[in-house]
């Protein structure tokens, strides 16, 4: 026990030690270690607390950066792993954080020879994140502002420092990877202190990478600058659910900021939200990995395990308090239900066992509360699910999990919106479906007005493409609300509102095209607009494909229409009849492509015959085909629906 507790102590100071670190990862640890471990916790006062976050645009370090901080406080040991923080595959995989995660740490002071508890916050960058990165922001004192020495303040880094700015952060602005040499730092510096108006003084330059000035520069600023948590110690408990996730054995595990008092194991707990009560099981930090705890204080961050089933039941942003002490705990401002905003219709591919997706959906959904789930039927592609996701990159992770962890391939139809119908009589319905959405006849008598989302749009990229990316949002009925110079480097930043319906067509991937990949995109939800937008349907000799309708501005009608009916027609096989495809929109048809019928000459076996029996054979078979068209039906096999919804 001794020689663990001088490993500790050593570790805290800087020296590597591989005794410290199998204690953190050992699963039979003893309960003297962990009770070690409590009492070190105990010791440092709240004062001496530090919970921040870092605020990176993708690929500007924010994981590396993490890395080396858990490897300086001995949690990890060196070169030991990467992205320690980065836990799913498909996040390693793409380089981006999606589920935020946590770690506590222990710093020795040298200069005060005092020990300091950090508690490091890793948030999610993507705006489709947005309510995770707000709670993770919540439960923090500061924030590191990563910028990239070589790519300069980037679109996520400039909406995700007005974020942490509005709740109140106190900011340490940080250029990262100063080491590699096309690193223009003087051009870094200037971006941040025009962009931002921070000091120029108060950036500390450094290498995740390396390592280079983050124990000399960046943990003394992180102790100096960052203020303490605010909660007391004195009054009743309260913890705000920062995230939450599904472990087969313990059910939902939830990661919370201790705001106020103090929670221990045996403890009975309510939800300000959904009022249930529960028995807190298990609860601990995350040191990388779960650590129990006997108890855990104001200011920790850390996880509790209630015993939960269902997901759903945690409510991210939900304030937990002991039972019996409801009347005299105040409620954690900021609660907000997730709201769909991107919905996709999915279907089992072919040869996919139907209740075995629908099982592996379940269980996807249970580790992403956000996604909302519902069954519905397609008479193109049989039975299948609405899912609505936070954003595009938020229904494209989801897709990729279920493929890689699962196994499963589905079908996915073309993203949609919420739109909101307001009626004459002041009701109003938000529809999610492109089938349900309301016919002419309806709309002239009873429906007051459509609206349509909009998000304003936040892009950086270099000044030789702007005339390039301003036709692109005027074409796609974007409204310019801003442009900026950042400095004489050249960079710009682009704001516009646009509509929803045309940021999750594919517009990043257009942006990305016409700047050669230097542009990088941001945006935040503005709310619903009025808008003319109607309903554009496939028609196969005059029945719906139901999968394929979409709803869209009806300035777009004919142009997505010719499309449609062009593309479509590759894929759809020549019949013994012959086939009409059209695009049709309020009732009026705005595009049609035939595919000729398949004949057989029944001139062939005719040599010398007069004309009146030629043309009364031909008659005879056009007559069998008009018969086979009206009803004969169209058989469309699944890979034709695949190939017409992939980009």
């Amino acid at each position: 026990m001794r020689i663990l507790q001088e490993a500790l102590f050593r570790s805290n100071r800087g020296v590597k030690s591989k005794l410290r670190v199998s204690f953190v990862r050992n699963t039979s640890s003893t309960a003297k270690e962990l009770d070690f471990l409590q009492k070190r916790i105990e010791q440092i006062p709240i004062e001496n607390y530090r919970n921040f976050s870092i605020v990176a645009h993708v690929d500007h370090g924010k994981s590396t950066l993490s890395d080396r901080l858990l490897e300086l406080t001995g949690v990890i040991e060196a070169g030991s792993n990467k992205q320690v923080l980065d836990k799913l595959e498909v996040e390693r995989e793409r380089g981006i954080t999606i589920k935020a995660q946590t770690c506590t740490m222990f710093y020795h002071d040298k200069r005060v020879d005092k020990d300091y508890l950090l508690h490091l916050v890793d948030t999610p960058g993507h705006v489709d994140f947005r309510a995770e990165v707000s709670r993770s922001y919540a439960s923090c004192g500061g924030a590191l502002l990563l910028v990239d020495a070589s790519q300069g303040v980037q679109a996520q880094t400039v909406a995700n420092f007005y974020l942490a700015y509005s709740m109140n952060l106190k900011l340490i602005p940080v250029i990262n990877k100063i080491d590699l040499e096309i690193a223009n730092i003087p051009q870094a510096e200037s971006q941040i202190d025009s962009t931002f108006e921070l000091p120029k003084d108060e950036i500390i330059k450094v290498s995740a990478k390396t390592g280079l000035n983050v124990k000399e520069h960046l943990l003394p600023a992180i102790i100096d600058r960052i203020p303490p948590p605010a909660g007391k110690q004195d009054k009743p408990f309260r913890a705000l659910l920062v995230d939450s996730w599904y472990d087969s054995y313990l059910g939902v595990v939830m990661l919370v900021h201790i705001v106020d008092g103090k929670a221990k194991k045996g403890d009975k707990i309510t939800s300000a939200q959904t009022q249930k009560k529960y028995e807190i099981k298990e609860l601990g930090i995350m040191f990388p990995d779960r650590t129990p705890m006997n108890s855990l204080g104001t200011g920790q961050v850390g996880y509790l395990v209630l015993g939960l089933k269902d997901s759903k039941d945690a409510k991210i942003g939900d304030t937990l308090m002991h039972t019996g002490r409801e009347q005299v705990t105040e409620v954690l401002p900021g609660f907000e239900e997730p709201k769909p905003m991107v919905f996709v219709g999915a279907f089992p591919a072919d040869g996919v066992d139907f209740k075995g997706l629908d099982d592996d959906l379940g269980r996807l959904v249970l580790n992403d509360r956000s996604v909302s789930l519902q069954r519905e039927t397609s008479n193109a592609l049989g039975q299948g699910w609405r899912l609505g996701f936070l954003g595009s990159l938020h229904a494209s992770v989801f897709r990729e999990r279920l493929e890689k962890e699962y196994g499963s391939k589905l079908i996915i139809t073309q993203p949609t919106v919420p739109y909101v119908l307001k009626f004459n009589d002041g009701s109003q319905q938000i529809i999610t479906n492109p089938d349900d959405f309301p016919d002419l006849s309806l709309r002239k008598s009873k429906i007051h007005s459509l609206q349509e989302p909009f998000v304003e749009a936040i892009m950086t990229l270099p000044q030789e493409y702007v005339g390039n990316v301003i036709k692109l949002c005027e074409n796609n009925r974007g409204i310019q609300v801003e442009l900026t110079y950042l400095d004489i480097t050249g960079q710009v930043m682009l704001k516009y509102q646009l509509p929803l319906a045309h940021l999750v067509d594919d517009f990043f991937g257009k942006l990305k095209s016409l700047t050669k990949g230097y542009a990088s995109l941001d945006y935040e939800d503005i709310g619903y607009k009025p808008s003319d937008i109607v309903k554009l349907e496939l028609l196969l000799n005059g029945k719906g494909v139901d999968a394929l309708a979409q709803v869209m501005h009806r300035s777009q009608v004919e142009k997505v229409g010719r499309e449609w009916v062009k593309k479509f027609k590759e894929f759809v096989k020549s019949q013994l009849f012959e086939v009409v495809i059209q695009a049709k929109a309020c009732n009026k048809v705005v595009a049609r492509e035939t595919i000729k019928a398949r004949r057989k000459d029944v001139l062939a076996k005719l040599h010398a015959s007069d004309v009146s029996r030629r043309k009364k054979l031909l008659e005879k078979q056009k007559e069998g085909k008009r018969h086979m068209k009206s009803v004969g039906n169209v058989q469309i096999n699944q890979e034709a629906y695949q190939a017409f919804l992939r980009r």
